[in-house]
């Protein structure tokens, strides 16, 4: 007999589905930088260089990204776990920010983005279109960067593969 679908069976259903951990930074209207994590991003196009990610309309960063037309994304390393958790909790504390020691570097166009992640990509809202409770953002990559190391993953609601810790 099928499973009904509901929200608990649908997130364990695409709990099953590992996937990279990335952190979409916008600047804000006041000139800040606001960061959450994300892990429905992914890639849509080569030519031209087009990427998605999906945002919860009661997100904060929702509200920046639809003003702002422009993010930036980082693709965490495994060992960047706590700064994944520190964009995740959304009464982050700004004394975390100073202990795990966030770094931010410019793009060319000024976008901010995670130092030291393993891919960094700089973009342009192309088009936004509302889906259920949240609204898929499609951006035209202007800029990459890329680092050397191994893929933060997420599967089945914990870091690594099988809710087994990845290596160090």
């Amino acid at each position: 007999m099928p499973e009904p679908v509901t929200p608990d069976a649908f997130r364990t259903a695409l709990g099953r589905f590992a996937s990279g951990v990335t952190v979409i930074t916008v600047e804000t209207a006041e000139g800040a930088v606001h960061g959450m994590t994300a892990n429905a991003f992914c890639s849509v196009s080569l030519q031209p260089p087009l990427v998605l990610v999906c945002i919860d309309h009661l997100a904060e960063t929702y509200l920046h990204l639809r003003e702002r037309g422009q993010f930036g994304v980082s693709v965490l390393k495994q060992e960047q776990e706590a700064l994944s958790e520190f964009f995740a909790d959304t009464e982050r504390n700004p004394d975390a920010a100073y202990r795990l020691g966030i770094e931010y570097r410019p793009m060319e166009s000024g976008m901010p983005v995670l130092k030291d992640a393993l891919a960094n990509l700089d973009c342009t809202v192309v088009g936004a279109h509302a889906a259920g409770d949240h609204t898929i953002f499609v951006g035209e990559v202007k800029e990459i960067g890329w680092g050397e190391g191994t893929p933060l993953l997420y599967f089945r609601g914990r870091y690594g593969l099988d809710g087994v810790p990845q290596e160090r």
